[in-house]
């Protein structure tokens, strides 16, 4: 079986140093926020240029503290993709706030600007008082975040990014991480920087926002131990983690140059065959973590049997996401923007995931073609 992401041949690459950073922990027995925890924020601060760096439990959990550092109220609301993972959502009602959901752009799967206006009065003409925007950058590849920064700019809103696949990705020259006030990664696994356990960080230029997550994170807790100066939350980062984070961090660069070879090949390879398959575009001036490689099958194909069919030649596909967040029970009596979200629609009926990881072969990449082709050309042919 072909790996859908390969985190063994990674870790054989590092095994001995993260072998040594797990002793050292375990030497000086501080498992949570020894010492390697504020090493990595320091690394990831002067990987990102970002000034503050917050390491946390999940990604979910960057995303909760970054709104309460945004000091978000029950009641107001927040526009996000319907396209996304539910922890971009799921976030806003955990602290009373409201979804409100925008479509997205088929070419790049990421938050369409244009809709923006729509959206917003969609909101406003039902009472809510929106105080933000969440962009994610989906499958790897940033938002337009000019776009954005500007339209929140001139209507008084703040930009929280969803950076939980994007992070290693590039903008106009600018690290994700440092696009808006205030961004939110993952470090869970299978992500581009991955830990061996659930992590996530915050990134801010605003020492008020970090001041805020950061004593959120350990409880609500002042500048003195056992007092609080705010209702918080458990949200601390593993020392464990965090050391085998530094490891991963310093081949991240160049797994990044690797992961940019992988898409090269698929998009060499699947372009010649022809098929009318809609391969991932990469935008000018940006660059992709490429956390996944997403295709958008022609309408005429079976996805599932497609799947079955490539699962019986040992290659593993997924479906992300197979149905759009406002059609979920909990989400579905948030509102959903007056441009409609057809872009969603299609693509959670059509998009197909392949294997993605820096170490994934080109003959690999090849048979995976191949095989795709063999079922496209024969289903066609009928």
């Amino acid at each position: 079986m072909i790996p859908f992401i390969d985190l063994n041949a990674q870790q054989k690459l590092i095994r001995d140093k993260i072998d040594n950073r797990i002793n050292q922990v375990l030497d000086h027995g501080q498992y949570i926020l020894g010492p390697e925890v504020k090493e990595l924020e320091d690394k990831l601060s002067s990987f990102t240029g970002c000034k503050h760096v917050l390491c946390c439990s999940s990604g979910t959990d960057a995303l909760l503290l970054s709104l309460l550092g945004l000091k978000i109220k029950p009641g107001e609301g927040v526009i996000v993709p319907a396209f996304t993972f539910a922890s971009s959502a799921e976030v806003m009602p955990l602290v009373g706030a409201i979804p409100i959901f925008i479509d997205v752009k088929r070419d790049t799967f990421n938050l369409d600007p244009i809709k923006l206006s729509d959206t917003l009065k969609t909101a406003k003409d039902i009472g809510i008082s929106v105080k933000g925007i969440m962009p994610v950058g989906l499958f790897g590849q940033p938002a337009e975040m000019d776009s954005i920064n500007d339209f929140a700019k001139n209507n008084d809103l703040w930009v929280l990014d969803d950076a939980a696949q994007s992070f290693g990705g590039i903008y106009k020259d600018k690290i994700v991480g440092n696009l808006s006030e205030v961004a939110a990664t993952s470090f869970f696994p299978a992500k581009p920087l991955g830990c061996y356990g659930d992590g996530g960080a915050v990134f801010t230029n605003d020492k008020e926002i970090y001041e805020i997550a950061n004593s959120s994170h350990i409880h609500g807790m002042g500048k003195k131990r056992y007092e609080y100066d705010r209702i918080g939350m458990n949200a601390r980062m593993s020392t464990i983690q965090a050391a085998i984070l530094l490891e991963k961090l310093e081949i991240f660069r160049d797994e990044l140059k690797k992961r940019q070879i992988v898409a090269d090949n698929y998009n060499k390879n699947l372009s010649s065959l022809n098929l009318n398959i809609e391969l991932p575009e990469i935008q000018k001036n940006f660059k992709s973590s490429w956390a996944q490689y997403t295709i958008i099958l022609p309408e005429n194909i079976n996805r599932d049997k497609l799947q079955e069919y490539l699962k019986s030649k040992n290659i593993p596909t997924a479906v992300y996401y197979p149905i759009p967040l406002n059609e979920h029970k909990p989400y579905s009596k948030y509102p959903v923007s007056k441009s409609g979200l057809d872009v969603t629609y299609y693509l959670s009926k059509n998009v197909l995931s392949l294997p993605m990881h820096p170490y994934l072969k080109e003959d690999e990449i090849i048979y995976i073609s191949e095989n795709i082709n063999n079922f496209i050309k024969k289903h066609l042919d009928k």
